[in-house]
């Protein structure tokens, strides 16, 4: 079966991109490397291709109850152009995907999935919706991308039909049909996967290649390059982001990967809710850490971690050279004792090659503090 193409897979072809098959979509990797893609994103801007992500608008007039049943965070801190970063769980507590939720209006909702899910992920939502609201994958018809950086709001600035100067974290600008780039859907959101400043550009799917070389234009005079899912993978572990099928899974509750912030147990009958319960008042057995490495030596998905008597107590899920740092940084889970997962404690990491030390630090890893 062939890899399904982005509305911008030409664009990455003519730019010589290093191409590979990524979650069913034949998806840019690198340009011109992955180091100075990550850099440019650190220090100017850079543009990524996202539309293979997925969107499903949720409406009816009891959308905001079945979003509320559907994740684990508070819908109800939502107003009309603000969105939130959440889970959905199964029964048993694990992680189905994790996801933006934008809210449109009182009866109108954008669920953002991950690309790798968005068939399961439809088809759990279908399952769950028990009052008959609307649901439209809509995936297909809308491009996306995210430019970060720096200068990334300079840069959406010249070719926004409105100011977004003012537009504050994890809150968007639903675009007035026609009023960009002629697109019948667009909306600009400030939320972003890289520690850095950034932006998102929601628009038609048919549109996309004129306004990435709009955005390429605009940001000309401040070094924009595009960049590939090489980057965008070592920049979100820089800050400490979790990558779903990795640090996260349906084996994983979000408890346990250090995403309680987002679980709100007095927020109702979220699905998960009464077994999350019963770990938060037990404690998680273990817990998702980031460590940088001590000495030369990168910690990769699947390695092990041991303590410094050699026991294993735990697994790398995610791991890279930080070319901020010029070493080794990972995320992991491992035994959910003090000893393991306090900043500042060692602890080793067993590679195909040799055993390493590692010492726990709180992302993001590449600030200091």
């Amino acid at each position: 079966m062939s890899n399904q193409q982005t509305p911008l897979h030409s664009k990455h072809v003519a730019l010589g991109a290093k191409m590979m098959p990524f979650a069913g979509f034949d998806m840019p990797v690198q340009y011109t490397g992955i180091i100075d893609e990550h850099m440019t994103v650190r220090e100017q801007v850079g543009a990524f291709d996202v539309s293979h992500m997925g969107e499903v608008l949720v409406t009816g007039p009891g959308a905001f109850e079945y979003v509320q049943r559907l994740v684990t965070n508070d819908a109800a801190k939502l107003v009309d152009g603000k969105a939130m970063y959440t889970v959905m769980c199964l029964a048993n507590g694990g992680i189905v995907d994790d996801l933006l939720v934008y809210r449109l209006s009182e009866n109108r909702y954008m669920l953002v999935i991950n690309a790798s899910n968005i068939n399961p992920d439809f088809e759990w939502m279908m399952k769950q919706n028990t009052t008959g609201e609307s649901l439209e994958n809509i995936s297909d018809e809308v491009g996306l991308i995210a430019i970060q950086g720096p200068r990334a709001f300079e840069t959406v600035s010249k070719i926004s039909p409105v100011p977004i100067d003012d537009l504050k974290y994890y809150h968007f600008i639903e675009l007035e049909p026609g009023s960009f780039f002629g697109c019948e859907r667009a909306i600009l959101s400030h939320t972003g996967y890289t520690g850095e400043a950034g932006l998102e550009i929601y628009c038609d799917a048919s549109r996309t290649v004129e306004i990435w070389d709009a955005l390429f234009e605009a940001g000309k005079a401040f070094g924009i390059k595009p960049v590939g899912l090489g980057a965008r993978d070592t920049l979100r572990l820089e800050s400490g982001f979790c990558l779903y099928g990795s640090d996260i899974t349906t084996e994983t509750n979000p408890l346990e990967a250090g995403l309680g912030w987002l679980t709100k147990l007095d927020q109702g009958g979220f699905i998960g809710r009464e077994v999350l319960a019963r770990i938060k008042e037990a404690g998680p057995e273990r817990k998702l850490v980031g460590f940088v490495s001590q000495e030369r030596g990168i910690p990769r998905h699947g390695d092990t971690i041991l303590n410094s008597d050699g026991e294993e107590i735990g697994q790398v899920t995610s791991g890279t050279q930080s070319p901020i740092l010029h070493a080794g940084i990972g995320l992991g889970y491992v035994t959910n004792q003090s000893e393991y997962t306090a900043p500042g404690s060692e602890l080793n990491v067993q590679s195909r090659i040799r055993s390493f030390k590692v010492q726990v630090k709180r992302p993001p890893f590449h600030k200091e503090g």
